[in-house]
C-alpha cells in the first residue's frame, strides 16, 4: 500500500510523517530559512533516509502557518492543504487514543482545542509557549536553543526564584499543598544566577500554559488533556505538568512522538484545497 504523508509547515522548522495503513512510519524534524525550501526538504529528507521512492507516495498533505506558500505540488506529488486546528486535534486524539479531549498544541504561542473525530474546536490561545521560553533564554542567557535553557533550568533552584504557598501562610490553603506556586518570580532577589532565573522561566510557561489546559477542560467538561508540539520533548513538560493531576483531578497525556501531531493529524484529515 502506497504511503501518505503529511507535512506541518512552521516558519523555522517543519515536521514531517510517512503514513502506511494508519500506522507512522517514520518521522523528521527539517530547519530551512523559508518554508517552501523547509517543505521540499523534508519531502526529500523522508525520502532518503528511509529509502522511499517518489512513487512510493500517493499524497502529500500540508498544514500550519507555511502551508499556502508551496504553490505547486510538491516533487509532482498530489498536494492537499489541510486546516491546522483540526489536523491537531486528529493527531492528539490518534497519538492518545481518544475519542474526546482538550488537545494543547504548544508552539511558539499556545492553542487549546475540544477535538472529537467529528468536529474540532478552538476553544482559545495564549501568547505564551515556545517563543516566550526561547525568547526570555535570548534575553537572560544568550541562547536560544531550547535544549541548552533546558540543561540551565535543570541545574537552577525554583525555590530561589518562586513564591510558594508556603512561603506567606504555615496554615495552608484550603486544597493547595504548600509547595504550590503562589508567584512566578515572586521571590526573584537580585543576586539569582541565570540557571534559577531559567527554572523560573520554564516552570512560569509550563505552568500557565497547564492553568489554561485546566480552565479549557472545565470549560469542555473534559478530563482529559492531550499536549502535543515540540515543548512536550523537554524534560521539564512533565515536571511541571503532571503534578495538576493531583491539583485539579484531570489526566495530563503527553504522547509518545506528540511533537509530530499535527503533521500526523494532516494524515487523517481531509483536505481543503488540491495544488
Amino acid at each position: 500500500m502506497k504511503i501518505k504523508v503529511g507535512l506541518d509547515i512552521g516558519g523555522s522548522t517543519t515536521k514531517i510523517v510517512g503514513m502506511r495503513e494508519g500506522n507512522m512510519i517514520a518521522g523528521a524534524i527539517v530547519k530551512a530559512a523559508d518554508p517552501v525550501t523547509s517543505a521540499f526538504g523534508a519531502v526529500g529528507k523522508l525520502i532518503n533516509d528511509n529509502s522511499i521512492s517518489v512513487n512510493d507516495i500517493e499524497q502529500i498533505n500540508i498544514t500550519g502557518v507555511g502551508s499556502g506558500f508551496p504553490q505547486a505540488p510538491i516533487f509532482g506529488i498530489k498536494t492537499v492543504v489541510v486546516e491546522e486546528f483540526r489536523a491537531t486535534g486528529l493527531g492528539g486524539l490518534y497519538l492518545s487514543g481518544l475519542d474526546h479531549a482538550v488537545v494543547v498544541s504548544m508552539g511558539t504561542g499556545t492553542a487549546y482545542l475540544e477535538a472529537t473525530k467529528e468536529s474540532v474546536r478552538h476553544i482559545i490561545g495564549s501568547g505564551v509557549g515556545g517563543g516566550t521560553l526561547v525568547g526570555l533564554g535570548r534575553v537572560i542567557a544568550g541562547t536560544s536553543d531550547a535544549v541548552k535553557l533546558s540543561d540551565m533550568a535543570t541545574s537552577g533552584d525554583i525555590l530561589k526564584c518562586d513564591l510558594t504557598i508556603g512561603d506567606i501562610t504555615k496554615n495552608g490553603v484550603t486544597g493547595l499543598p504548600l509547595d504550590v506556586t503562589a508567584s512566578n518570580f515572586g521571590k526573584a532577589a537580585d543576586d539569582l544566577s541565570r540557571e534559577d532565573k531559567m527554572a523560573g522561566v520554564f516552570n512560569l510557561v509550563y505552568q500557565s500554559i497547564g492553568t489554561v489546559a485546566v480552565m479549557a477542560s472545565r470549560q469542555c467538561n473534559i478530563k482529559d488533556i492531550v499536549f502535543t508540539g515540540q515543548l512536550t520533548g523537554l524534560k521539564e513538560c512533565q515536571k511541571y505538568l503532571i503534578p495538576f493531576e493531583e491539583l485539579y483531578g484531570v489526566n495530563m497525556i503527553i504522547p509518545e512522538d506528540a511533537v509530530f501531531a499535527t503533521a500526523l493529524g494532516s494524515c487523517l484529515a481531509e483536505g481543503l484545497e488540491n495544488k
